[in-house]
């Protein structure tokens, strides 16, 4: 039996990387996936892959910073799968996605995908999870919410955003069953990680971490795949930091 069996997820940023390891995980468990993207292809290609190895997943283009959008995305999972459980907050950009790091123009675009984005998704998400008496929201933050950087404050700032959004969503909807908890990774070997940083700051991930090594992405999966299922039943608020131990450090 598998350990979200009979539940229906949708997973933002689910074309590559992190989030296909994610939505990839729930399938394999019993989920019927949906699979979020701006990227078309990228997301179409995951769902093909989900459905080819015996599991139930469908592409939904969605722009995580458009709120019609949302709206569009979650009306097509809830028409095609019937309902809505859980709901993986997992897009985002990097610290380092923009060339002026204190460009306002960059600032305004990190915020919009890594903390409207979630926003914009538990406000959708929670109509749908309140009709089917429960529900579980996972936000995908970072350990930079934890943690400071010369080099990243749009990040850093965003993704302290998302942990306190996750804490006050936990505490309004906890009485209606719907809980919401924070992953907070480390460096994770990923192409977004790839795309963002030099060959040489890559490697100071592994030559200075504690394990001696990044993250794979199947490892955040698993602790994603937890709180997405009812073992976590008693957690909402919840921060689980998936870093090998750097911010023990």
């Amino acid at each position: 039996m598998g350990r979200v069996d009979s539940k229906v997820a949708i997973v933002s940023g689910a074309g590559n990387g992190q989030g296909k390891a994610e939505a990839k995980l729930l399938a394999q468990e019993g989920a019927k996936v949906a699979i979020g993207d701006l990227r078309d292809d990228d997301g179409k290609a995951v769902a093909e892959e989900i459905n080819q190895s015996g599991g139930e997943a469908m592409f939904v283009h969605l722009d995580v910073t458009n709120e019609d959008s949302w709206i569009q995305a979650i009306d097509a999972v809830v028409g095609a799968f019937g309902r809505l459980n859980v709901l993986v907050n997992n897009a985002g950009l990097s610290g380092s996605s923009q060339a002026d790091l204190m460009g306002t123009d960059g600032w305004h675009k990190i915020m919009a995908v890594n903390a409207t984005g979630p926003f914009l998704g538990i406000k959708h998400a929670v109509p749908r999870m309140r009709a089917a008496g429960g529900g579980s929201i996972v936000n995908v933050a970072s350990i930079s919410a934890m943690t400071a950087g010369e080099l990243a404050a749009a990040y850093h700032a965003s993704k302290g955003a998302v942990r306190s959004l996750a804490r006050s969503a936990a505490l309004q909807f906890a009485a209606e069953r719907i809980r919401v908890n924070t992953v907070f990774p480390g460096p994770v070997n990923t192409p977004m990680l790839w795309e963002a940083y030099q060959p040489a700051h890559v490697g100071r991930f592994d030559t200075e971490h504690p394990m001696g090594r990044m993250a794979e992405p199947e490892e955040i999966a698993y602790g994603v795949l937890f709180l997405a299922s009812d073992e976590s039943s008693y957690m909402t608020g919840a921060e689980l930091v998936i870093d090998g131990g750097w911010t023990a450090q």
